[in-house]
């Protein structure tokens, strides 16, 4: 049986000041994260079968789940992996050089012609979603990388892809500090990226 929980996180609350306050992430990780958790660990109560499965196989097929539960698996769990992602993939500013290197910056400048590019690309992804929702990197089923977008908690795994890097554009992501000035809070990602975890979900995706 499988309850979920928060993932610990591998910084403070206010490592990644400036580009996410203090605040946010309290509130990001602490209260949203946190009950996409509860509402998940809810929604599966009593459904044993269910909860042998791993998120992942539930989310893949979701047409198994029961349709009384159906949407709170698909916007709960969604919630729940897609956060768990993005704590994984950014991390404090070292100062250093925010791009990729070795096999990953090889396959994005062969989709993209280049990191700059790309990084043109995702912003427009990031900025262009409607209302909720999220920007990602993504490889697919034949281990090709692909910039996408979701709505609400979706996760590319519905659409048979991998999502290697995840960018949150919820509100509750960036409005204490940037209010309307998305594109700001994108700019400023790219700056706490962590590209060596990102090149490790790249080479488990191609496995």
């Amino acid at each position: 049986m499988t309850t979920y929980s928060l993932p610990e996180l591998s910084y403070g609350f206010n490592a990644l000041e400036p580009v996410i306050d203090q605040k946010t992430m309290e509130i990001h990780y602490g209260k949203h994260h946190q009950t996409y958790v509860n509402n998940l660990n809810a929604a599966l109560e009593g459904q044993k079968e269910l909860q042998e499965k791993t998120l992942s196989e539930l989310l893949v097929n979701l047409e198994a789940v029961p349709e009384s539960i159906r949407t709170a698996i698909r916007n709960n769990g969604g919630g729940h992996l897609n956060h768990t992602l993005f704590w994984e993939v950014i991390a404090p500013s070292s100062g250093e050089s925010h791009a990729p290197s070795g096999k990953l910056l090889e396959a994005i400048n062969q989709a993209f012609g280049s990191f700059n590019q790309w990084k043109q690309e995702f912003s427009a992804a990031a900025a262009k979603r409607f209302g909720s929702g999220w920007a990602w990197l993504a490889v697919d089923a034949n281990g090709q990388l692909k910039v996408t977008s979701t709505p609400n908690q979706d996760n590319p795994i519905m659409d048979g892809d991998r999502g290697i890097l995840g960018l949150d554009v919820w509100e509750h992501a960036y409005y204490l500090n940037y209010q309307n000035r998305r594109p700001e809070y994108i700019t400023n990602f790219f700056t706490i990226i962590n590209w060596a975890v990102v090149a490790e979900k790249y080479e488990e995706a191609l496995k």
